[in-house]
């Protein structure tokens, strides 16, 4: 009998983007099940609550599973990733890399995770380049400033970005 490959990819996605979408699929293909984290991380100031992040994810990541075949699990999560990782049951993390500027910062925490724990393995698979340049960060506030994000972010999440930025503007004029 073979051990199932499972994958984590952990990330605050607020809001879910293409660029986090490309690597989801692409990590489901080298997977048998792939968790993702969503991480609670209220320090960055989430435009969406959790359970409203977590609803998207596993409403856009549906289709990866159907045509990948990769059973895509979708979890909130709070603390340690390393300690995630072993909840449940993952050999590798996964990590998306945009650019170089993402690798300094993803190579000390891959550093620090493998001193935690050597046996769970850091996998990085570089953006497509049509989603290199896309962050959560500059889609948020490429919507606040009025511009158009249709082409970073699947159709339930730009129209679920478009009313929060709505609701966003009322609230504080």
């Amino acid at each position: 009998m073979s051990m199932q490959r499972i994958g984590l990819y952990p990330g605050t996605f607020d809001p879910v983007t293409n660029g986090h979408l490309d690597v989801i699929g692409r990590g489901a293909r080298l997977l048998d099940r792939l968790v993702v984290g969503v991480a609670i991380n209220a320090g960055k100031g989430p435009l969406f609550p959790l359970e409203e992040r977590v609803e998207l994810v596993r409403n856009e990541t549906q289709r990866i599973a159907a045509r990948t075949g990769c059973d895509v699990v979708v979890q909130p999560f709070t603390g340690l990733l390393i300690g995630f990782a072993k909840e449940v049951g993952a050999q590798m993390i996964l990590r998306g890399l945009r650019a170089v500027t993402d690798f300094d910062y993803e190579f000390q925490m891959t550093g620090m995770n493998r001193r935690l724990d050597p046996e769970i393995e850091t996998v990085f698979l570089m953006a497509s380049e049509t989603n290199q340049f896309i962050s959560s960060r500059f889609v948020k506030e490429i919507a606040m400033l009025g511009g158009d994000i249709s082409s970073f972010v699947p159709a339930l999440t730009l129209e679920r970005t478009l009313a929060r930025v709505r609701k966003h503007k009322d609230a504080a004029e």
